[in-house]
């Protein structure tokens, strides 16, 4: 690992290897629920602090200084990469992106263009390089899967029910099978320009493919799944898989070549490996009981530690993102009690 002290419980954890303690780290823990990031947006935009590498490793190093997590993550959004393909994407306080040119018809996605990542986005590759010498737990950075991304290619923004995607998917296989296609090869790109720099871990966020009955999942949307994590493969670096509301979707993540697949809060630990599931498994308490009584949150915390120490081969995470309402100091907390709750002790 290279690093004196450096803590590798998260990497381990990926390969089912065994662990000091059950790692922890949380979905958007670096962020809107800090008090120096709000004081930060005072005067920078998302957009201004992902483009100025030493602000945006400080938002990303933040979670882990201050409430001793197992790794960090990158902090940046889905959408980075797009604008790099010819997607104009603006992210809109309370509404989050928004898409001023959305795909409607077949010719929109035959203008889609490909990404080089050394020369569209060098910020995000600064970034990675400058939080390596500063960090000492693994760096997970992230990309959107191409459902996701073409959810809001297609809406123009966020969607409760992903009618115009689902619409336009039935509509025009042939259309968008090649937009898969593009945002596949838009993935490969970038995550390996990712892991190049210096990322530690990947997670594909496929936030909203859960929208998707298992059939269409395994005829629209797993070949390029499959070909996305058989091709980054050879980078030698643990993948992990989550979306929201995926829990019919877990056998078909089983079958991929990924290291670990985050379950949201509807489908427990032991419902994940009764139904087949040999991976890693990382998750998932539901973000809403953070603003429970720290009696609640501990009583919720033991069940899914307990579930998952049966074997090697847990994470411990959220089902989603921290919002904005959670106190730091009740993250901080939360991570010392899974660590001591779950720490090997010699026999």
């Amino acid at each position: 690992m290279g690093k004196l002290n450096f803590n590798d419980n998260y990497l381990r954890a990926a390969y089912g290897q065994n662990t000091d303690h059950i790692p922890v780290w949380y979905m958007r823990q670096a962020g809107r629920s800090q008090p120096e990031y709000r004081k930060l947006k005072e005067n920078y935009s998302l957009f201004e602090i992902t483009h100025d590498p030493e602000l945006c490793a400080y938002v990303t190093k933040l979670p882990v200084d201050q409430y001793n997590n197992d790794a960090a993550i990158l902090y940046k959004d889905i959408m980075t990469p797009l604008p790099s393909i010819g997607v104009k994407v603006d992210i809109k306080p309370g509404v989050g992106p928004v898409i001023d040119n959305p795909i409607k018809q077949p010719q929109d996605v035959e203008k889609l263009g490909a990404i080089e990542p050394e020369k569209e986005v060098p910020y995000v590759l600064d970034t990675i390089k400058l939080l390596r010498e500063q960090l000492n737990v693994p760096l997970i950075s992230f990309s959107g899967a191409p459902f996701t991304l073409a959810s809001y290619m297609i809406e123009g923004g966020p969607s409760k029910n992903y009618h115009k995607t689902k619409a336009f998917m039935y509509a025009e296989p042939k259309a968008w099978f090649t937009l898969m296609d593009k945002l596949g090869d838009m993935t490969i790109r970038y995550v390996s320009s990712q892991i190049k720099a210096g990322a530690q871990a990947i997670q594909i966020f496929d936030s909203w493919v859960g929208a998707l009955n298992a059939e269409d999942y395994r005829f629209y949307v797993k070949p390029v799944m499959k070909r996305i994590f058989e091709t980054l493969q050879k980078e030698d670096v643990p993948f992990t898989m989550f979306g929201v509301g995926a829990g019919h979707l877990l056998q078909e993540w089983n079958d991929l070549s990924l290291q670990i697949i985050g379950l949201d809060w509807r489908t427990s630990i032991s419902e994940a490996r009764k139904l087949g599931v040999t991976k890693s498994l990382q998750g998932n308490l539901d973000p809403s009981i953070l603003l429970a009584p720290w009696n609640v949150i501990e009583e919720k915390v033991k069940p899914i530690l307990d579930a998952g120490m049966q074997q090697e081969g847990f994470v411990f995470n959220l089902g989603h993102g921290v919002f904005p309402e959670v106190e730091p100091e009740t993250l901080k907390k939360l991570t010392a009690f899974v660590h001591n709750y779950t720490k090997r002790t010699e026999d």
